[in-house]
């Protein structure tokens, strides 16, 4: 088997290439285009071959994709407030990968698409991940569709993980509003073997992935800071003084980990279908305080930043 991950240097990739190295006879093809976080899966794992790219543009990076059998899509552009590198990221990404896998050996696809798909939200990332899964509606190669919620894990830079890091250099942790908005946060390591599992299946279809344990966003910050013994204060201030911090912010950082936009998403409220996915791709799911131990405390791979 060979099997191609773009994205690869990302959340859910880094979290996922340890299990697919687990797999007897297969081999990996991991694409990113991120400098810093390409070196860094390289040098977490030497054996398989990284490739830096833009699956956006037209490179040699697509004659190694036609050698592939099975296709994991998973780059994405999440945050950020250039409405371009959206387009670029999540749409002529996919189509240019399309293209290199019909004109190669493959046979087999996971795209991971996003529960915002199915939200009330209208933002960028909403937008572009719809689209997204538009373009690989048009593909014909057998395929599971995966739409995961929020997610945490290993490497985590844009989430739970820029949250807890944030605990650490600040003595107050500012929560919009009385923070009772309706989380339900997927552990990346039970995605990663929902991931295995399709690929080992082939079951096709689409599937919403929601984390099995519903949480305030509030409360969710109050377990982060107890696993993490952090010692930083969490206190509730207006939303709309917390709106006019991250438009500042953003005047003097233009990729800030945090947007006004992503702020609204995040007080939206959506509540996301619960389907029984352990038992449809056969995979104990983690309770939620032990994998926020898993995720901040591992010896080795809690350690490891991703850079923006």
């Amino acid at each position: 088997m060979r099997v191609l991950v773009t994205g690869g240097a990302g959340l859910v990739g880094q979290n996922l290439i340890p299990k697919l190295k687990t797999i007897p006879g297969c081999s990996i093809l991991a694409i990113d285009k991120h400098p810093r976080n390409t070196q860094i899966l390289r040098e977490l794992h030497p054996e398989i071959d990284v490739v830096e790219a833009d699956v956006s543009a037209p490179g040699a990076w697509s004659t190694q994709v036609k050698d592939c059998d099975t296709i994991l899509m998973l780059h994405a552009q999440i945050g950020g407030l250039d409405a371009s590198e959206f387009t670029r990221n999540n749409i002529i990404g996919t189509e240019r990968v399309l293209e290199a896998a019909h004109a190669g050996a493959a046979r087999y696809m996971v795209h991971i698409s996003s529960s915002v798909v199915n939200s009330a939200a209208v933002d960028l990332y909403t937008e572009t991940k719809k689209a997204q899964e538009k373009v690989v509606a048009t593909s014909n190669i057998p395929r599971v569709v995966l739409r995961p919620t929020l997610m945490f894990g290993w490497f985590d830079r844009k989430h739970l993980g820029w949250l807890r890091r944030f605990m650490d250099r600040t003595p107050v942790f500012p929560i919009p509003g009385d923070g009772r908005f309706l989380r339900q946060p997927l552990y990346a390591g039970d995605f990663s073997a929902i991931i295995q599992s399709a690929m080992t299946s082939r079951i096709e279809g689409a599937y919403n992935i929601s984390g099995l344990s519903k949480v305030d966003y509030i409360d969710l910050i109050r377990l982060i800071r107890d696993v993490t013994k952090a010692r930083t204060t969490i206190v509730k201030i207006p939303y709309a003084a917390f709106w006019t911090l991250l438009k500042t912010y953003s005047l003097v950082n233009s990729n800030p980990p945090f947007t006004t936009k992503q702020l609204k998403a995040l007080v939206t409220p959506d509540v996301f279908e619960v389907i029984d996915w352990p038992g449809i791709f056969g995979v104990e799911p983690t309770p939620l305080r032990q994998a926020l131990d898993l995720t901040f405390n591992h010896p080795s791979y809690s350690k490891v930043e991703l850079a923006f």
